[in-house]
């Protein structure tokens, strides 16, 4: 082959690769997509995921499976997602597995922030304070006081988790000290605190709604900037006195660094019209979950956003969890 020849060959074969590969990323998904939920079922994630799910199978045209992998504030699940590598398998949890837990865990073998990119932030909630019936307080001032008489703890989803950090920042804020209780996920925590084994818990507003709704546990406040609408008596933790205090967080879908931006953009579009659904959009109303969908590049800028903040947090209450 004369030299002419053979670099019209190269150039033709590499003209053709980009080619291949756009044709690849059309194509996806060639193989059914995991939603790797990495808290326990009946966590806001799993909740929108199973939301989702009949709809995003529908449009990718492949079987959409939940997969819940708890554990370690979401660490075990971020692992489950890079090991598998393949373009078919997607991060669900709490943003906190991106903004906090690089700063809360030193030994994590892996960057969330550079080895992830976000594919949407689904929905916005809050963490709301509740506590048993038997302690007897209905109000912030009422629930600091009765810890300084008395030691008292609280249970959360697990270290490093919405939960514990909203809490950690509040006993910052208010200079008042209670006992963390952490579990692997909100539901066992609140079954703990609606048996009355932990006297309070900072949890998920879709998980303990129900519950003060039936007057089984008594709301404290909760932690975004406004009330939840489905509960508008509960006041902000900084209307209640923790002046400054705001801890608002969002659940969201993330992907492998190396998965091709045309597979994200899909499947973010696709994400965002199942949730427009109607029927989907009822029921995130009803649990409070505020409905965002946001693109990958504004859901990375609200990461960073919260990743600088949340930093400057840790480091004020010296929480580190190994």
């Amino acid at each position: 082959m004369s030299l002419i020849s053979r670099t019209l060959t190269l150039a033709c074969a590499a003209a053709m690769l980009p080619l291949g590969a756009a044709a690849a990323d059309a194509a996806w998904p060639t193989k059914p997509v995991r939603l790797v939920v990495a808290f326990p079922a009946g966590a806001p994630g799993d909740i929108i995921s199973r939301l989702i799910q009949p709809g995003l199978q529908k449009a990718l045209g492949q079987p959409v499976v939940v997969d819940n992998k708890p554990g370690a504030g979401g660490n075990i699940g971020m692992q489950e997602v890079l090991r598998a590598n393949d373009s078919h398998t997607v991060l669900v949890g709490p943003d906190t597995m991106l903004t906090i837990n690089p700063f809360l865990y030193k030994k994590m073998g892996f960057k969330p922030m550079e080895d992830f990119v976000p594919v949407t932030q689904l929905a916005g909630f809050s963490q709301e304070l509740v506590c048993h019936p038997s302690v007897g307080v209905k109000t912030l001032p009422e629930l600091l006081a009765a810890a300084k008489k008395t030691p008292m703890s609280y249970a959360s989803g697990g270290p490093g988790v919405p939960g514990h950090m909203a809490m950690e920042l509040l006993l910052a804020t208010t200079g008042a000290t209670m006992q963390h209780v952490a579990y692997r996920g909100p539901s066992p925590a609140m079954q703990d605190v609606l048996g009355g084994a932990v006297p309070c818990g900072f949890l998920a507003s879709p998980v303990v709604g129900p519950l003060i709704k039936d007057g089984k546990l008594v709301p404290i406040v909760v932690s975004g900037s406004r009330r939840l609408a489905s509960q508008p008596s509960v006041p902000t933790a900084a209307e209640a006195g923790a002046r400054g205090y705001e801890a608002g967080f969002a659940e969201m879908m993330a992907m492998p660094r190396s998965t091709p931006p045309a597979v994200v953009e899909r499947l973010q579009s696709e994400v965002a019209k199942a949730m427009a659904s109607p029927d989907v959009r009822e029921r995130l109303a009803t649990l409070d979950l505020e409905l965002l969908a946001n693109t990958p590049q504004e859901a990375a800028q609200r990461l960073r956003t919260e990743s600088q903040r949340w930093a400057k947090v840790a480091e004020r209450i010296n929480l580190q969890l190994d």
